[in-house]
């Protein structure tokens, strides 16, 4: 057993509300430079949609993530004889068409206009070229269209529903969306570090946080590809790659990320996790089917004396291990079962998991009357407007019993309150929804408490960093610390 710590995340899908505050927070610190005019470190997308970039889940195009081959991962989109030709252009790679071509308005057209009978406007110029454009696509076009024909019927998502099911999605009195924050999931097996040919893309071993070098990076783009949920951008004016770097120097200072911080939602969890590193390769070669159990199993009991000593062994401080006994991301993970990785088939494993989202109950229309199909009053989790199907090819690989399992331990949690709150549910409804989710009013209090009633401190349990012990395996850590300042030391310079 080799055990590792890694800061891991939750994201509540139940309660985000499409602000993307954390978008702009994440948008004004880290990426209002030339040339990452197009990148959103952070960005939150509607389901169903194409998502940015477009159809970035259909990796038939991209060739992102691992794939299984003979038990082992292998890299779909790059090898050792591939390798050096793809350097030079690599087919799977998003173009910024994919993307969008990030605008500004030309101000001085509004503000200078000579007097008229019509309302003068500002056009769109590209930030790129400078050039007049038409906009033909943003961050989260799919979002005043969220859930219809226009964009839905692109997802990648619904390629495995019936046409049955498709239709019914699309139907007025089933039309749905929901919002699905995203940002880099810091993977335990991250397919980017795997690709980078110059080795400019690393994960930190004291807390799992993948970084990529500016000063290594040549911009070969290898990372890009290999990412299969594209969080890894080109930066067209330094000629470097770039990506999310979860706020580090504020992690290392006890501070919660940007995005994390200013969520108005607090959907978003951060805490660590303890993972034995030596199961990652297995893991990675299993069947679609057995990947979300064996990545729980790779994620460690903080409270176990044995995991306790293999931490210690691997230079695991004991303040990094009592903060993991804490961690909110644990409970959800690992305790309750609530919380799922995003597309695991990818076999990067990330380290961020989701809460997936009650959707709202179907309804019928007869004549002029509306009704809803449920006898109940919480509706059954298999009548909700969004397909099951939908949410397991998301969340579950494809299985539907992963996400059956969260949702129906959701819906046990409001059935409870409801009744402790309102007091029209019987003591019968409640036991049956509490049965039915594997659970008790105990564990569901606890759901609710951590949900809904958690205070800051609460959702995010960051540990110590002790970066002083990590900068030691490089140099003496007074030397480091004449080094550092605010800001880059050497800019870093196209091509070099």
């Amino acid at each position: 057993m080799q055990v590792r710590s890694q800061i891991s995340m939750v994201f509540h899908l139940d309660k985000c509300i499409g602000c993307h505050t954390c978008s702009v927070a994440c948008k004004n610190i880290w990426t209002d430079r030339q040339g990452t005019e197009y990148m959103w470190w952070n960005n939150v997308e509607t389901k169903p949609g194409t998502g940015y970039p477009s159809k970035w889940e259909d990796q038939s195009i991209y060739h992102g993530g691992w794939e299984a081959h003979n038990g082992k991962p292998r890299l779909r989109s790059t090898s050792k004889s591939k390798s050096l030709f793809n350097i030079f252009h690599h087919p799977h790679q998003p173009t910024l068409d994919e993307y969008y071509e990030p605008w500004t308005y030309k101000y001085e057209d509004l503000f200078n206009a000579p007097q008229g009978d019509d309302q003068p406007t500002a056009r769109p110029i590209s930030m790129v070229t400078g050039e007049y454009i038409d906009i033909k696509a943003g961050p989260n076009w799919d979002d005043d269209l969220g859930g219809s024909e226009i964009y839905a019927a692109n997802d990648p998502n619904l390629d495995s529903l019936s046409q049955e099911e498709r239709d019914q999605l699309s139907a007025i009195e089933r039309l749905v969306f929901f919002y699905f924050p995203r940002i880099c999931n810091h993977c335990i097996n991250p397919a980017c570090v795997a690709a980078c040919p110059s080795g400019a893309m690393y994960k930190r071993g004291e807390d799992g946080i993948v970084l990529i070098d500016q000063k290594v990076c040549r911009g070969w783009r290898s990372c890009v590809a290999a990412c299969p949920y594209k969080k890894t951008y080109y930066n067209w004016s330094t000629g470097k790659s770039e990506k999310c770097i979860l706020c580090f120097p504020r992690v290392e200072t006890g501070q919660a990320p940007a995005c994390f911080h200013s969520c108005v939602g607090r959907i978003r969890y951060l805490g660590v996790l303890l993972y034995d590193a030596e199961k990652i390769e297995k893991i990675a070669g299993l069947p679609d089917d057995e990947l979300i159990e064996a990545q729980r199993e790779a994620i460690l009991d903080p409270f176990d004396p044995e995991v306790i000593e293999g931490a210690r062994n691997s230079g695991i401080d004991d303040s990094v291990i009592e903060y993991a006994q804490k961690s909110p991301v644990y409970k959800f993970v690992k305790t309750w079962k609530i919380a799922l990785p995003p597309h695991i088939e990818y076999r990067t494993l990330p380290m961020l998991f989701y809460v997936p989202p009650l959707s709202p109950v179907m309804h019928r229309q007869t004549g002029e009357t509306v009704t809803r199909v449920s006898d109940k009053f919480f509706h059954e989790i298999d009548e909700a407007r969004v397909p099951m199907q939908f949410l397991a090819n998301l969340f579950g690989a494809g299985q539907t019993e992963p996400v059956r399992y969260a949702l129906r331990k959701q819906m046990a949690v409001r059935t409870m309150r409801r009744q402790v709150t309102v007091g029209d549910q019987e003591d019968s409804d409640v036991n049956e929804a509490l049965t039915q989710a594997d659970s008790d009013r105990e564990e569901a209090e606890a759901i609710y408490r951590l949900t809904s009633l958690c205070t800051f401190d609460e959702r995010f349990v960051i540990p110590p960093s002790h970066r002083e012990s990590a900068i030691e395996a490089m140099k003496d850590p007074l030397e480091h610390k004449k080094e550092v300042g605010f800001g880059f030391i050497d800019g870093p310079r196209r091509g070099k």
